[in-house]
């Protein structure tokens, strides 16, 4: 096939017009291609699409994805010409592939359209309307249990996941019953030792009751073997009367961390540890479960516990102790052991699997269903999305906007169509800088969402540019949204520009030491008046007026006066020695004098306007110098003009009034240089 091409933007670009021309994209050099990767977020294109044609969803579409996808669609169609159709409907004559035709003919079908001839997007639509508890995704919705046992594991499997989620898969079912199992396994373990449970199922009562007493009860037998060692140290183990001197003055109803903390009982040489009487009167009632629960059932009625009899009870909690250690962290643990163990021998677990089997059965005919919405969306999409990848024929042509405009903005009596998404305003003015195009970049706000766009204004000038001025961006869908300016990236916007800014900046320099002068005088005057006022009688008194003085101010002003009036009379001089004809080539170059090298910069600066820096600091990969000269760049920035036809009053009510001495004088200027002109000749 001979290929096609069309020059802009300072090189050539394929013309992908026909379906053969975009069947056979992938035969051309990539060094051709305009853009090999592009992001998906920012783009302005059909989302479904961009996260079908990027197949490996990373976010980014390269060349060789929309080489794969063109490929596959073309293999899916009887005739080529349809994968440049545009429209969101198919002839089922067009569909090549027997799969997918027979999931076109099931779709229209199941919709009551069995004797339609074609399919379209909006079927697709409506297929996904119809609710389907088995699709062939592998996701089991609640909704498909056979039975209330299922659905009450169902719904116990979907809160052991948490919140979000549709309905239950393999791997669900698998990670909920390993749980399970462990746990029921670790119940069963104490269940069939008699050890661990020595009193069965109060055991985990006398347990309890053991432990909320453990630590005090250590703590007292301590103390007794310091005092048995030492007995002249019991005053020291044991509270002091500072101590109760101290909690007497306490309100001993908020004090109970104070009166727990002392030991549990006196301790003595060899004293049993007291379960009834001389208790600490904060552990009175855990002392007597204690008893209840454990000490009577596995020892005896007992009023005092000796050491040994501790170590004893101990060592007939402590395989209790060890399994409870044994006990699987898992979230199956608020079911209950009743019910963890009733799901361990039901074997639901079977009957869960048969449903997600059941459904992954529906897989191939869910894909095929699935391959005949791609497939439309391909014909539909795949013709635009390269022609804004492999050429930019959309930006370029003007035949649309290209994916990558995001819409346009209204400032400065100007619309500026070339706009940009960012993400990172600082990373992307660093790489947006090299495009030589003067960038604005503008926070936008609608109700409470903000987004920061760029954009580009290639026409006009930049004099009212700055940061905090305000416009009104559209996007693409035509919402309007409050733009401000945040940065702007200074270039040179026409080449009108750089012949006046030089003048412009001359004539604000002046204007601006005029004022510095003026305030400085100002000033200088007000104080002088101020002394003068609050010493002039003195003055008056002391110093009579010095005419002298004052002849030699008027002196100075005179010879300043005649100095400039000598340097413009030089200048005039000198243009007037010149013949007639020889004036305007004077004054032509004087000007390209003051202007010629600006406009020469600017003109450089004009002719290396690139847009590949503006996508590259966005995530694309262009691949060629993407030009926007002067006369493309005045079609990307229009300027405010009156629509054709339109009635114009040139009468303005609010004109300043002409003055008759401006007249006089301009008369009297030319009669003089006509003098002049009359003498010198």
């Amino acid at each position: 096939m001979a290929w096609r091409f069309f020059r802009a933007g300072g090189f050539d670009q394929v013309r992908l017009e026909s379906g053969d021309e975009l069947s056979d994209i992938g035969k051309l050099d990539r060094k051709l291609w305009v853009a090999l990767s592009c992001p998906i977020e920012g783009v302005e294109f059909d989302s479904d699409t961009l996260a079908m044609i990027d197949s490996d969803g990373d976010g980014h579409i390269r060349d060789k994805e929309l080489v794969d996808a063109v490929e596959w669609a073309a293999s899916c169609l009887s005739d080529k010409k349809w994968l440049a159709s545009g429209e969101d409907s198919l002839p089922l004559s067009a569909i090549a592939s027997e799969e997918i035709l027979a999931a076109a003919r099931h779709m229209l079908k199941t919709l009551g359209k069995p004797d339609m001839d074609e399919i379209s997007l909006s079927d697709c639509a409506d297929m996904k309307e119809i609710p389907v508890l088995f699709n062939g995704d592998g996701i089991v919705p609640i909704d498909a249990a056979e039975s209330e046992s299922e659905r009450r594991i169902m719904a116990e499997i979907l809160d052991f996941f948490g919140e979000g989620k549709s309905g239950i898969t393999q791997d669900m079912i698998d990670a909920f019953f390993d749980d399970i199992n462990a746990y029921a396994a670790w119940l069963e373990k104490g269940m069939r030792d008699p050890a661990v449970m020595p009193l069965g199922e109060k055991t985990g009562e006398a347990f309890s009751s053991w432990q909320a007493v453990r630590a005090k009860a250590e703590d007292y037998f301590r103390r007794c073997r310091i005092v048995a060692y030492d007995p002249n140290n019991a005053s020291a183990i044991n509270p002091s009367e500072t101590v109760f001197s101290n909690l007497s003055a306490l309100d001993l109803s908020l004090a109970d961390q104070e009166i727990a903390s002392l030991p549990l009982a006196r301790a003595e040489s060899g004293k049993a540890m007291p379960l009834f009487d001389g208790l600490n009167p904060l552990w009175i009632d855990p002392l007597r479960a204690f008893h209840d629960c454990a000490v009577l059932p596995l020892l005896a009625r007992k009023k005092s516990l000796s050491e040994e009899d501790w170590k004893k009870l101990c060592m007939k909690l402590q395989p209790y102790l060890d399994w409870q250690s044994e006990k699987p962290e898992s979230a199956v643990a608020k079911l209950g052991d009743g019910r963890i163990l009733e799901i361990a021998a039901g074997g639901e677990n079977d009957l869960l699997e048969k449903l997600i089997e059941r459904d992954l059965a529906l897989e191939p005919e869910a894909k095929a269903m699935a391959n005949v919405e791609k497939l439309l969306r391909y014909c539909r999409d795949l013709s635009s999305f390269a022609n804004n990848f492999v050429s930019f024929r959309d930006f370029y042509t003007g035949m649309d906007q290209a994916v990558f405009q995001a819409g346009t903005l209204y400032m400065d009596g100007r619309s500026c169509e070339l706009c940009v998404f960012v993400k990172d305003m600082a990373k992307h003015a660093m790489l947006a800088s090299m495009s030589r195009i003067c960038l604005a970049y503008c926070e936008c706000r609608r109700g409470g969402e903000k987004m920061i766009i760029a954009a580009a204004f290639t026409a006009g000038d930049s004099d009212q540019l700055m940061t905090g001025r305000n416009g009104v961006f559209y996007d693409r869908k035509g919402q309007d949204w409050d733009a401000t300016i945040v940065r702007i990236i200074d270039h040179p916007i026409s080449i009108r520009q750089a012949f006046t800014s030089p003048y412009k900046t001359m004539g604000k320099m002046i204007g601006e030491q005029i004022q510095k002068i003026a305030a400085s005088r100002s000033h200088a005057i007000q104080e002088s008046a101020a002394k003068a006022i609050s010493e002039s009688e003195k003055m008056a008194a002391a110093k009579p007026f010095d005419v002298g003085k004052f002849a030699g101010i008027f002196a100075a002003i005179g010879l300043a006066v005649g100095a400039i009036g000598g340097a413009i009379a030089s200048i005039v001089t000198g243009l007037l020695g010149l013949k007639f004809w020889q004036l305007p080539f004077a004054l032509f170059f004087l000007a390209m004098a003051v202007s010629g090298p600006s406009m020469l910069i600017a003109w450089f600066k004009l002719r290396q306007r690139n847009l590949g820096p503006i996508l590259d600091a966005n995530g694309w990969a262009i691949n060629t110098r993407a030009k926007i000269n002067i006369p493309f760049g005045t079609s990307l920035t229009q300027l405010a003009k009156l629509p054709e036809g339109a009635e114009r009053s040139l009468v303005d009510p609010y004109a300043e009034k002409k003055r008759p001495w401006i007249g006089y004088f301009v008369i009297a200027l030319l009669l003089f240089l006509a003098l002049i002109w009359r003498i010198l000749g």
